[in-house]
């Protein structure tokens, strides 16, 4: 049987990239995705004609009662689960003084609702093979904030606060736990952004691209990082 790799939001931009990076690896991919039925359907063709095996599943990660059963069946069919990436994540920016409450939970809600919703039935599996990695996609906006954005910062932020306590949760346990903070990656989510005046920000002087996250998040599912966890890795071009 092939090793299991589940990665929500899994079917576009970096999600897509560590997909494909995974499946290269001899991953079976198992990605989440939310509406979005041609992208699932591009990635599902890019990984079988590379020779990887995906199934792509809908469902919002925010979601507790759309999660659960999808959980419970990936994890039935799955004889390990040993690589999760949480991925999914939204924008809704704004002012914090123009903030409206939706947009506020619909930030928090999928990046820390889905982390429990698809992290704890996981982390109860790999508890009972010994094994495993998580790596959790934050933000260089978790680590140093971003005007505009308090509701994705402190969602991104979460979600390091969260992987490096679960980190000394189950470190004996043989998993391992660790959370990737890319800068400004070349994907749909930073479309609208005046790219070119943010580069000044950046030392090497240019957006990154989701396939170089994707390296460092292949790197920390692999025994090559069997003594690294509770860590946040920056994939940024030096912004911080």
């Amino acid at each position: 049987m092939p090793k299991t790799a589940i990665v929500t939001g899994g079917t576009r931009g970096i999600g897509k990239a560590i997909a494909i990076a995974l499946a290269r690896d001899g991953y079976h991919i198992v990605a989440n995705y939310h509406s979005d039925a041609a992208s699932a359907d591009e990635t599902r063709s890019a990984i079988e004609a590379a020779g990887g095996s995906i199934d792509t599943m809908a469902f919002d990660v925010a979601d507790a009662g759309q999660t659960e059963p999808a959980m419970k069946d990936i994890i039935a069919r799955a004889e390990s689960i040993d690589v999760l990436v949480n991925n999914a994540g939204i924008t809704a920016d704004n002012l914090f003084l123009m903030m409206k409450a939706g947009q506020w939970a619909s930030v928090i809600d999928v990046a820390l609702k889905g982390f429990y919703n698809v992290t704890r039935p996981v982390i109860k599996k790999m508890v009972r093979q010994k094994s495993g990695a998580i790596v959790t996609i934050s933000s260089v906006a978790g680590l140093t904030g971003n005007r505009g954005q308090v509701n994705y910062s402190a969602a991104k932020a979460g979600l390091i606060a969260a992987s490096k306590s679960l980190a000394a949760e189950v470190g004996r346990l043989g998993i391992r736990v660790n959370a990737v903070a890319p800068g400004l990656i070349e994907t749909e989510m930073i479309q609208d952004v005046a790219v070119d005046a943010l580069k000044q920000m950046i030392p090497m002087a240019r957006v990154g691209q989701p396939e170089e996250v994707a390296r460092v998040v292949r790197f920390l599912c692999s025994e090559e990082a069997s003594y690294i966890t509770g860590q946040v890795i920056g994939v940024n071009g030096g912004m911080c």
